[in-house]
């Protein structure tokens, strides 16, 4: 293993240095076994019995996810919604919990219908306002309180350490989507955070090959043990395949996301003055209302994505997507390809999404490019 006072980029580039030890091969291989021979005296001193519990295949990339988070232990999952929701199964019905209403909207929808009906009860708030989640936090009733920072698609930052402090306060958890900044740029735990969620669908992995998901520990404890159970009985658990290439992808997730902040923040800055853009929203503006905290939390850049209210309206909005070459009107994020979409006509009427937002993830092609592309496609459907 590499001397620990080498940097997480260096660590996740060589993914944790990993060397097999019959082979001596930098790449691991994976393991396709489902099932694990028990020792002739019937114990497992291996330590494995059955792979919906348990692969090989998973150690190194938990590992790495781990060492990269700062946490005590990790877990991946079959979808970033596996990983989520296995926080909520966790709890008990009667339970009260607190998340934002501007957030990853399949889970918010999983939220307000699933978890309520089994028996959660869920309070949306305005998250980026710390006095917002103390009011609906109720003190040993309250078991989970939920952020996502920066909040999709608004970007929308929380402030970790006061959504830390009135969880702790209340005898809740405090469990934090951290996918959209990466581990690259905010290490929630650090911050006082008990769980950290990715959809490692999105930048963990980076090349819209694989769907999974991963939580992070700041503990080994009781709780933890619950969702490790959790994903063992319910068989939540990502294929071998998938996890080789999460590990794949983690290697270049440094690079990857640097040079996505980058070309965010320029053409983050180059809209904010387009004529055609009513409003950017990115927490890499000055004029962005939780640009502050953003700096606070977030270091090495303020992400990858970023939304765009187009002059116009829904008609104008839809009629730039419509219009793009180098973009791809395509749902996701956080892959080497730029992508463009509508979130208001993904997410329904009851979205709280701006319909004239165009949410934009910011890949590693040449940001002159981008800017020109999307510059083109926003005047010509003004010229309509």
């Amino acid at each position: 293993m590499p001397d620990k006072n080498f940097t997480a980029a260096s660590l996740a580039a060589q993914a944790m240095g990993w060397i097999d030890p019959v082979t001596k091969a930098v790449v691991p291989p994976i393991h396709m076994a489902s099932t694990y021979q028990r020792d002739e005296d019937n114990y497992y001193r291996s330590g494995r019995i059955y792979a919906r519990a348990d692969n090989p295949t998973f150690d190194q990339v938990e590992a790495t996810l781990t060492m990269l988070e700062r946490g005590a232990r990790a877990l991946v999952f079959s979808s970033g919604m596996s990983a989520a929701s296995t926080c909520f199964l966790a709890l008990s019905p009667g339970d009260h919990v607190v998340a934002p209403k501007v957030m990853y909207w399949a889970l918010r929808n999983w939220l307000a219908t699933f978890a309520t009906q089994w028996g959660l009860k869920v309070d949306f708030i305005d998250a980026d306002c710390s006095d917002a989640i103390a009011t609906a936090v109720r003190p040993g009733v309250t078991k989970l309180v939920w952020v996502e920072t920066p909040a999709n698609p608004t970007w929308s930052i929380t402030d970790l350490v006061a959504a830390a402090d009135i969880a702790h306060r209340a005898g809740a958890l405090l469990a934090v989507d951290s996918t959209v900044a990466t581990p690259v740029l905010t290490r929630p735990i650090e911050h006082g955070a008990d769980i950290v969620m990715h959809s490692a669908t999105k930048y963990l992995n980076g090349h819209s090959d694989i769907i999974a998901g991963a939580l992070v520990g700041a503990r080994d404890d009781a709780y933890w043990a619950k969702l490790k159970t959790i994903r063992a009985q319910l068989g939540t658990i990502l294929g071998q395949t998938e996890a080789w290439l999460l590990m794949r992808g983690i290697r270049t997730l440094f690079p990857r996301v640097s040079w996505a902040c980058r070309s965010a923040q320029l053409l983050a800055e180059r809209f904010a003055a387009h004529p055609m853009v009513e409003e950017v929203l990115y927490p890499g503006l000055d004029s962005f209302a939780g640009h502050a905290i953003a700096k606070k939390q977030m270091s090495g850049g303020f992400g990858g994505m970023l939304s765009v209210r187009v002059k116009g309206g829904e008609r104008a909005a839809i009629a730039t997507a419509a219009r793009v070459a180098l973009w791809k009107r395509a749902t996701s994020l956080g892959g080497v390809e730029s992508l463009i979409e509508h979130r208001a006509s993904i997410e329904g009427p009851d979205t709280p999404c701006p319909i004239d937002l165009l949410r934009l993830s910011v890949g590693v092609e040449d940001a002159e490019d981008l800017h020109a592309d999307l510059d083109q496609a926003l005047r010509r459907a003004h010229n309509l």
